[in-house]
C-alpha cells in the first residue's frame, strides 16, 4: 500500500511540475531553435513608415569617453512606432544611462537586437515571443539622446564578434517592405 501511495504522490508532483514548467520548456525549445537558425541576410526598417533616407549609417563614429557608436540612428517624429526587425524573444525591457528606455530582442543565430532612446514601450515583457513587425515602443530622445532630434538607435550584437553594423542589412530592403511584411503576418 505504501508503494502505491508513493507512486501516486510522485505522479501528482510530476504532473504539477510539468504543468508549471511547460511554458519555460517551450521557450527553451524556441530559444534553441532561434540560436540554431542562420542570421538574416536582410532586415526591414524598424521604424514604421521610415524611408531609407531617414537612416544614418553612423556605425563606428567616435563618441565621448573613448567609445564608438555601436549602431545606427533612424530619425522620425517622436511617438512613431518602433517595430521588431526579426522574430525572437524579448530578453530585456528597461532603462540604462546611454540608451535611456530600451528593448533587447534575442533573434535568429543568437543575435541581440537593441532598440534605444524609446519614448515609450509597448505592452511587452521579458520572455515574450515576437515576430518581425511587432510594435516594441515609440521613437524618442531618452538617455544620452536628450536634446537631439527624435530617433531610434538600433544595434545588433553578435556573440562571436560583438557589435555589427546593421546598415548593410537594412539597406537591402526596398522602402515599404517592412509594412507589407507586418500586414502579411497579421
Amino acid at each position: 500500500m505504501n508503494a502505491l501511495i508513493r507512486i501516486a504522490v510522485a505522479t501528482a508532483v510530476a504532473a504539477v511540475l510539468a504543468y508549471f514548467a511547460w511554458p519555460w520548456l517551450q521557450n527553451a525549445m524556441y530559444l534553441a531553435e532561434l540560436i540554431g537558425d542562420d542570421a538574416p541576410q536582410s532586415l526591414p526598417l524598424p521604424v514604421k513608415g521610415a524611408s531609407a533616407r531617414a537612416v544614418r549609417d553612423t556605425f563606428g563614429a567616435p563618441r565621448p569617453g573613448d567609445r564608438t557608436h555601436q549602431g545606427i540612428d533612424i530619425f522620425a517624429p517622436r511617438g512613431t512606432a518602433v517595430l521588431s526587425t526579426t522574430r525572437g524573444i524579448v530578453s530585456r525591457v528597461g532603462e540604462n544611462s546611454l540608451g535611456g528606455t530600451v528593448v533587447w530582442v534575442l533573434g535568429p543565430a543568437g543575435d541581440r537586437h537593441y532598440y534605444a532612446h524609446l519614448d515609450s514601450v509597448a505592452d511587452i515583457r521579458s520572455g515574450q515571443r515576437i515576430v518581425a513587425g511587432d510594435v516594441l515602443g515609440t521613437v524618442g530622445t531618452t538617455g544620452n539622446a536628450r536634446g537631439t532630434p527624435p530617433h531610434l538607435h538600433y544595434g545588433i550584437y553578435r556573440n562571436s564578434v560583438g557589435a555589427v553594423n546593421p546598415f548593410p542589412l537594412l539597406s537591402k530592403q526596398p522602402d515599404g517592405q517592412h509594412e507589407r511584411a507586418a500586414r502579411a503576418a497579421h
